[in-house]
């Protein structure tokens, strides 16, 4: 059977406050075929939230992401940006993703697992000196995976405040006018080019030094190209990580005797944060549209020519024709394919970093702080493309 087009649904179904993963997402997964849904701006769209599906979108080189350039897509915000190499298909997509990639294979990632084992215990001792009740989001989650990024990128430590506001406005759906929006997107870009000449008249053992030498010796990206790749990997290489560490605790806290078996066996950690990645629904809502080039058949439903696609990952990891018993957390889950990371040509670029990073917080953590828990009211963010605290106090 091929299903045509239904009324869409209203779409995020999340609440953006906790990390539930609405009901809605598991009738859908009982529906035949795909489901419509409208976000607040753009064109309609079908979600895929089966991992079959899900796979399929992510993995098969007929759907396309450069096209929502030329489309209104689907999206949670009205200003639009570039996308940079988010909106690309292969070959331009793999010319970039080739150039970055070498910072983050897996023997240079692990090369740097002293260095974040070192800074989250050098953390959690300012935690103590703090005092209880501390905020485990500003002075643990945040600082690990920013301190990283930009000590990679070469980012100043002095300007990582005001980094940060870039960031967070990067990410936010309402809180800013598109005027505001486009405002601080041309202040980031403003910065990070001054960042490149700064890099090019004094260059350094980092990524964006190799970048600019891709960009000058070789020519194998274009100048606007090597701004926005930096501040893509200066973005995606802190957000999700410092929203998942305290996204991973409050989830171990909460049926404490998955916290418990952490701190009595540390050995476990590695596939707790897998499970975790798929247990965890990050995003508020899926983004980053797929279209179809051609005719293709995603299950029940025939996506015609140009019609886009939404894949929400947090649903096809809770499906239970691919996971056992999908809405428990199983810290020892085998043979976990998760898609928490994403899957095909954009599967996360910083995946093997993102891992250690968080191995090395929960390490730290459940060594250092084995009584740690939730000590006031949590403050959940709002407005933005993910989910978690933007305040977690707690004491030990």
């Amino acid at each position: 059977m091929t299903i045509t087009h239904p009324e869409p649904f209203a779409y995020p179904f999340n609440e953006e406050a906790g990390l539930a993963l609405d009901e809605a997402y598991a009738e859908a997964r009982e529906a035949v075929g795909m489901v419509r849904v409208r976000m607040p701006h753009g064109e309609s769209a079908w979600l895929a939230t089966r991992y079959a599906d899900a796979r399929l979108v992510l993995g098969d080189q007929r759907f396309s992401r450069a096209m929502a350039r030329e489309r209104d897509e689907p999206r949670m915000v009205e200003f639009r940006g570039s996308g940079g190499i988010l909106a690309m298909d292969p070959p331009d997509h793999t010319r970039l993703r080739t150039l970055v990639a070498k910072a983050f294979t897996m023997r240079r990632v692990e090369q740097l697992r002293p260095r974040v084992a070192e800074l989250a215990e050098g953390l959690i001792e300012e935690m103590r000196q703090h005092g209880q009740p501390a905020d485990l989001v500003d002075l643990y989650a945040l600082p690990i995976p920013v301190a990283v990024i930009c000590e990679l990128l070469g980012v100043p430590l002095a300007d990582r405040p005001q980094f940060r506001e870039w960031s967070d406005a990067a990410l936010s759906t309402t809180r800013l006018t598109p005027e505001e929006a486009e405002r601080s997107r041309d202040e980031l870009q403003a910065y990070m080019a001054g960042l490149v000449a700064e890099h090019r008249a004094k260059p350094q053992d980092d990524l964006m030094t190799a970048l600019i030498e891709a960009r000058d010796e070789r020519d194998r990206l274009t100048e606007l190209e090597l701004v926005e790749l930096c501040i893509a990997v200066l973005i995606a290489g802190h957000e999700t990580t410092a929203s998942q560490i305290p996204n991973f605790v409050y989830a171990l806290l909460e049926e404490h005797e998955h916290w418990e078996r952490l701190c009595a066996d540390p050995s476990v950690i590695p596939a707790a944060v897998e499970e975790l990645m798929r247990y965890v629904p990050l995003g508020a809502a899926s983004g980053f549209a797929r279209y179809a080039t051609e005719d293709v058949q995603v299950g029940d439903v025939m996506v015609r020519e140009g019609e886009p696609v939404l894949v929400a990952m947090s649903s096809a990891n809770r499906d239970k024709l691919q996971f056992d018993c999908p809405e428990a957390l199983a810290l020892d889950r085998a043979d976990n394919r998760h898609l928490g990371f994403g899957h095909g040509v954009h599967h996360c670029l910083g995946a093997p970093l993102a891992r250690l990073e968080l191995q090395e917080a929960l390490r730290a953590l459940t060594r250092e702080m084995p009584g740690l828990h939730v000590a006031g009211d949590i403050g959940w963010k709002t407005q933005m493309l993910v989910r978690g605290p933007y305040l977690m106090p707690v004491g030990w």
